[in-house]
């Protein structure tokens, strides 16, 4: 069978992709703000399951966008470094905004080997300590472990950290939807998406999807 193939230009990939998803959704509606983010997870992992448990809190967006534009004042912290290279760079230091990850840090493992926890929550609670001495916005992006959002979770409710935006979409099986699930019950905002389904991938694309809010020149 021959199959036809669409005649288009390198520079019109990403736009003609949009058209599909916009296509294949069906006419579904989204609330205000969480259309380009939802459109942008379908077209990093072409998996539409996620138009349906891509879940926000109702000042997540807003929230986000606040800290993304208080120059210099707002660090997104990842638990994976494939995280933190996928976020879009020029759009970081267009707005002066930092991406870190310190999982690989000594005293991350010195502390996680110390209390007996993962570096994933170590690496947390050194994102914590940081924006208690720097006074700066932390948005967490995870989307590996679990136990980030875990520990996260436990440094909100004991109020050492107050984060502008929690992205948790790690993926895998043991305490994955639990983990998510306890985000969503903290008052904080936060953009999570339900069930098995994440990966680095997703919480890079969630980034790019609000700095690109902001300025959509990529050069």
């Amino acid at each position: 069978m021959k199959m036809e193939l669409e005649q288009i230009l390198p520079g019109e990939i990403e736009r003609r992709s949009f058209e599909i998803i916009t296509e294949e959704l069906g006419g579904k509606i989204f609330p205000e703000g969480q259309e380009d983010i939802i459109k942008r997870v379908i077209h990093t992992t072409a998996d539409f399951e996620y138009a349906d448990t891509m879940t926000f809190s109702p000042d997540a967006v807003s929230s986000a966008l606040g800290a993304l534009t208080d120059r210099g004042n707002t660090v997104i912290v990842t638990d994976t470094n494939m995280t933190r290279s996928g976020i879009h760079k020029a759009s970081l230091e267009k707005l002066g905004i930092e991406a870190v990850c310190y999982m690989a840090d000594p005293d991350v493992a010195e502390e996680a080997k110390r209390e007996g926890t993962t570096r994933a929550a170590a690496s947390m609670k050194k994102a914590a300590d940081m924006a208690q001495k720097t006074g700066k916005q932390i948005i967490f992006s995870v989307g590996n472990a679990p136990t980030a959002l875990i520990a996260i979770e436990e440094l909100i409710r004991e109020g050492c950290v107050h984060p502008a935006l929690v992205i948790g979409v790690p993926v895998g099986f043991v305490n994955v939807v639990q983990s998510k699930e306890l985000i969503m019950q903290t008052d904080v905002p936060c953009i999570v998406a339900r069930g098995r389904k994440g990966g680095s991938n997703i919480a890079a694309c969630i980034c790019n999807a609000l700095l690109y809010m902001i300025n959509d020149k990529r050069d």
